[in-house]
């Protein structure tokens, strides 16, 4: 049991909230009318003798918690430029990284009940991001109705490097861990335990899926939101290359023992040098989740198209232009001539009858661009499309978005990160503006917002779930074409079978 001394009293710590974990007491504080805890911690610090372990409860402590700050972030790099000015990734110096907040409606949460939840587990290719990222601030969902509680975890190699002597899918258990804290703390925030909607983007949609596909989640969650994240995992021994070139680098050999007695900086200046130079889409030296035969008995698209999780409701979907974030700001989209298309199409085993279907469609576009709607489509809309086909006669219903407004910021368009801040609706926020530009339609951000508060509260988004007709929520430009109502101020149009043609080209070889 450890003693907590209140700190310093912040502004308003004599109507400042205070609610009792399970664990022991937190304060927070309010702000704008809604209760506010950061920082608080759902497992042990994943440190010293805990490093490389499944994770542990949380000392208790006595006394009162202050929960006014962010709580530490686990150990990563910024993105490389030029993306590190387009996302930026607040770092919080510390050992408990394995902590969450909480936004709640009410001031006084202990006199709430049964409000929705939203848990949001966060993006950056399992490398970077964190709970502290101001695009994610709870405030709009709070405001709005739900408890939105965002989580940390661990990345990189502390939390999903391959080892013989540790378990796999570290980052995956810490998450399962904050999970199971929300079933036995949300109540005293107001939250409804059996109202739970866990929702992540990116790396944090993926994670998402491997959820879904855990036995070990049943459960903890009643729905689910993927955005631009497919279900994905591999075998332990495809998944180890990165951690071994890791160690090799280090002079080590691949095991946890070794590696918990290196230095956390070298260790994570090593992982820096193994896992640069590459993105979601090229693939190269990354971290993945893996099959492990216990967490994650089975692929986890495969477990979910064989009807894993289908009572879960589920709602899912891409941006129209994922690839441009990766592709325009470092001009890979100009250095993509004819003949590294042609080599591209060759790697990936894309079909011929695809690729001539994708040219058609843009018949301006560039080679760049081409194997870039082709690699969004391959990694992403493909295998989502597909799930929500296995799902269309599933109990949980499944829902399917596009996001498919250009932001003017580099000519990124609709670019993959971009939907987080209409999500949120956190626009006006400097950071949200990196990506989105100082004009980005409030109207738009009011659409999507308000789809995802229904979603968490009641499970449906506002258009049809899909069925044999395709039915896709469009957020953003969109043409006529396939469109049976909605203008996107109302409510996001429904657009049926967007470029079915293309998806259906990827069947045929």
């Amino acid at each position: 049991m450890t003693d907590i001394v209140a700190g310093a009293p912040h502004d308003s710590v004599a109507g400042a909230p205070q609610v009792t974990t399970v664990h022991g007491t937190v304060r927070g504080a309010v702000e704008r009318g809604v209760a506010v805890f950061r920082g608080i911690p759902y497992a042990a610090a994943p440190v010293g003798a805990r490093r490389f372990r499944a994770p542990a409860p949380p000392e208790p402590w006595t006394g009162v918690r202050e929960a006014v700050a962010y709580g530490p972030t686990a150990p990563k790099r910024p993105y490389a430029p030029p993306l590190d000015r387009l996302l930026p990734d607040p770092a919080v110096p510390g050992d408990g990284w394995l902590n969450l907040n909480v936004w709640t409606p009410s001031p006084r949460p202990d006199r709430a009940a049964g409000l929705p939840v939203l848990v949001w587990i966060h993006g950056g290719s399992l490398v970077h991001g964190s709970s502290a990222v101001p695009v994610y601030d709870g405030w709009a969902f709070a405001r709005d109705g739900v408890v939105l509680v965002s989580v940390n975890y661990r990345l990189g190699v502390e939390g999903f490097g391959v080892l013989p002597d540790a378990p796999a899918n570290r980052g995956l258990l810490d998450q399962l861990a904050a999970l199971e804290w929300v079933r036995d703390n949300i109540t005293a925030f107001g939250g409804d335990p059996d109202r739970v909607t866990v929702a992540g983007e990116s790396a944090g949609a993926i994670a998402i899926a491997g959820l879904l596909a855990a036995p070990r989640s049943a459960g903890l969650f009643r729905r689910a939101v993927l955005q631009s994240g497919a279900p994905a995992a591999l075998p332990p021994d495809a998944a180890r290359g990165t951690t071994e070139l890791i160690a090799k680098r280090l002079g080590v050999p691949a095991t946890a023992a070794a590696l918990a007695a290196v230095d956390p900086e070298a260790l994570l200046a090593a992982q820096t040098e193994v896992t640069s130079g590459g993105n979601p889409l090229t693939g190269r030296h990354s971290f993945q989740l893996v099959v492990d035969g216990d967490l994650l008995p089975r692929d986890p698209m495969e477990a979910l198209r064989a009807g894993a999780s289908a009572g879960i409701d589920l709602l899912l979907g891409t941006n129209t232009e994922e690839y441009r974030l990766w592709f325009v700001p470092g001009g890979l989209t100009e250095k993509i001539g004819r003949l590294k298309l042609r080599l591209a199409l060759l790697k990936f085993r894309v079909p011929n009858a695809t690729a001539r279907t994708y040219r058609a469609n843009r018949p301006d576009a560039t080679p760049g661009e081409i194997l870039g709607a082709l690699a969004t489509d391959l990694l992403l809309r493909v295998p989502l499309s597909r799930l929500a086909d296995a799902r269309a006669a599933a109990p949980g219903a499944t829902y399917v978005y596009e996001f498919g407004w250009p932001t003017p910021v580099q000519r990124l368009g609709a670019c993959h990160a971009l939907e987080l801040g209409f999500v949120f609706d956190t626009l006006a926020h400097p950071d949200t503006q990196a990506l989105t530009g100082p004009d980005a339609p409030q109207e738009l951000a009011d659409t999507m917002h308000r789809a995802w508060v229904d979603f968490a509260t009641g499970g449906d988004p506002g258009w049809p779930s899909w069925d044999a007709r395709r039915p896709v929520g469009f957020f953003g430009q969109v043409g006529q074409v396939g469109q049976v109502g909605g203008d996107g101020r109302d409510g996001p149009a429904v657009v049926l079978s967007p470029r079915d043609d293309e998806l259906r080209s990827w069947e045929r070889d």
